[in-house]
């Protein structure tokens, strides 16, 4: 239990958007600031800085930077060989940036489900995104069957990385495949990164791993150098 007095320096105040910089993170500690709002300037900020926001159950703000972080690179995907012939059988389509709103409040009912206290995904996160969605950041990757909504996920992209926030699945394996032709997208488009966030087998399985904080902070920098591809991705085929 970290108390108040520890953490006093890592209050972010609400006019303010700065956030402690990687070498004044707590060492073994994933939580680095509480507090603040999520208005889009300082959402943006904190994804330049590596840091996303996930509130407890009690609404109240929390910031991460996990010490050990959850990437995929590109190329390094593992797909399974029945995982290979659905993607064959074309059972799913997909679609980037075509149902923003709709995926991100899949991921909160979902989310909802599985977890007694509820979704971490509230209304003022929803809120935010969207905002994100309109101003050209945050996206969407729906995956369709027979013209219904089955599966998805949504994150933000700066740079050449895109950050992965939180993914839904209606219909077995359509979430794999939401990340197989997330996968082919980043690929295609010389991503570096795939931000995974926090450890999850599910995505373990898809090849993805955890690495040091510290190389994640090397890699951010250097895919912030590179153009954001800002706007809607609905004019991409997937």
């Amino acid at each position: 239990m970290i108390d108040s007095q520890s953490w006093r320096k890592f209050v972010i105040l609400s006019n303010e958007f700065a956030f402690p910089e990687e070498k004044d993170f707590p060492f073994n500690f994933d939580l680095i600031a509480i507090g603040g709002d999520l208005k889009p300037e300082r959402l943006l900020k904190a994804y330049e800085n590596g840091i996303f926001p996930m509130p407890d159950y009690d609404d109240e703000l929390n910031w991460y930077s996990p010490t050990h972080r959850m990437v995929l690179f590109p190329g390094e995907i593992r797909i399974s060989k029945s995982m290979s012939g659905i993607m064959r059988s074309e059972i799913f389509s997909f679609s980037f940036d075509r149902e923003f709103e709709e995926v991100i409040n899949q991921c909160a009912t979902v989310e909802r489900q599985k977890q007694k206290n509820g979704s971490w995904i509230n209304s003022p996160i929803i809120k935010s995104y969207l905002e994100l969605h309109h101003e050209g950041y945050a996206h969407s990757l729906e995956v369709w069957k027979e013209k219904k909504l089955v599966g998805g996920l949504y994150g933000i992209s700066l740079g050449k990385m895109f950050f992965g926030e939180s993914m839904f699945s209606l219909e077995s394996n359509s979430s794999k495949a939401a990340m197989i032709k997330l996968h082919e997208f980043v690929v295609k488009n010389d991503f570096d990164l795939i931000d995974c966030q926090l450890y999850n087998p599910h995505l373990k399985s898809l090849g993805a791993y955890t690495i040091p904080r510290k190389k994640f902070y090397q890699l951010l920098k250097k895919t912030l150098k590179t153009e954001t591809i800002k706007g809607s991705w609905n004019e991409f085929k997937l």
